[in-house]
């Protein structure tokens, strides 16, 4: 009976994620975002002490949600006026968008899955999957070792130079 209920808390925490984190891309006020936002955050710390990573789950609420939405929150407040609205998005912007987040999430599936090491024999072969396997996986110095920091660190820093470039931009 315990595993039935672990299934509908993780089928509604999952549901609660996706729903905010829609309105969190769509809402036009940028404080209601941020809010969306730390319920996004919340529900996946959920997650995390539903899996019992209660270390993983205290990270995510003491750091992110905790530590990097306030500094949002004071960015927002300092930078503009957050009873602004923001001005709605044209209907080939929005189908340019949305065919750019499929295409990057059939890109994501493909290659978590088609990599034998990790997404084909970890996810198909029925053994238990551990933080110590997915940690090895992702940050060994075997090959391909630490490709997923590297990658995740320069998309945010290309992040940072395209945000930098608008905003001078605008001045």
């Amino acid at each position: 009976m315990e595993s039935v209920g672990n299934l509908i808390l993780y089928f509604i925490v999952a549901i609660a994620i996706i729903v905010f984190s829609v309105l969190t891309v769509t809402t036009r006020k940028i404080l209601r975002s941020a809010t969306y936002l730390l319920f996004v955050l919340f529900a996946t710390a959920i997650i995390y002490f539903q899996m019992d990573y209660q270390f993983l789950g205290a990270v995510q609420i003491a750091v992110y949600a905790g530590g990097i939405l306030v500094l949002f929150v004071f960015a927002i407040m300092l930078t503009q006026r957050p009873g602004e609205d923001a001005a709605p998005l044209s209907s080939h912007k929005r189908w340019l968008g949305l065919s750019a987040a499929l295409a990057g999430v059939a890109v994501c599936g493909y290659a978590l899955f088609s990599y034998a090491d990790f997404g084909g024999r970890l996810l198909s072969s029925g053994v238990d999957v551990t933080m110590d396997k997915i940690g090895h996986f992702l940050l060994s110095t075997d090959k391909f070792g630490y490709l997923l920091p590297f990658e995740a660190i320069s998309v945010l820093l290309l992040a940072c130079i395209i945000g930098g470039v608008v905003i001078a931009r605008r001045r």
